[in-house]
């Protein structure tokens, strides 16, 4: 059973920078995901990007491509999410999730079975 914690979650103004970590255990596939994804109010949950963990390779939501970088250091077993020139519509809880690829669409959130609590970001303008 895979065990995350997200932290780094914060207020910043717009055009700012934030960091997301999330720390996560007890993830033994070679078919790992580890992912990123956010819910803003009255709005779905959606992927922002995701790490294939034996592949190394990464996955973006078209929107976030050239803002946002997932990245994983695999001694640390933790998951981070660079987010630059941040906009007031990228507020949301963030969460960080653990599944197993299938298919062709990795930010699919119907492969993730494992959550964590979330982390509040807010950007003012």
């Amino acid at each position: 059973r895979a065990l995350l914690e997200e932290s780094g979650g914060g207020s910043v103004q717009s055009g700012g920078s934030l960091r997301l970590s999330c720390a996560a255990s007890g993830y033994t596939s070679s078919s790992t995901l580890l992912g990123w994804f956010r819910q803003a109010p009255g709005k779905e949950r959606e992927g922002l990007a995701t790490i294939h963990i034996s592949a190394a390779a990464t996955f973006y939501a078209s929107f976030v491509k050239g803002r946002f970088y997932i990245s994983h250091d695999n001694a640390k077993g933790t998951l981070y999410l660079q987010m630059n020139n941040l906009k007031p519509e990228d507020t949301a809880i963030y969460y960080c999730a653990a599944g197993l690829a299938r298919g062709s669409n990795f930010l699919a959130r119907g492969l993730y079975n494992f959550w964590g609590q979330g982390t509040p970001v807010t950007v003012s303008s």
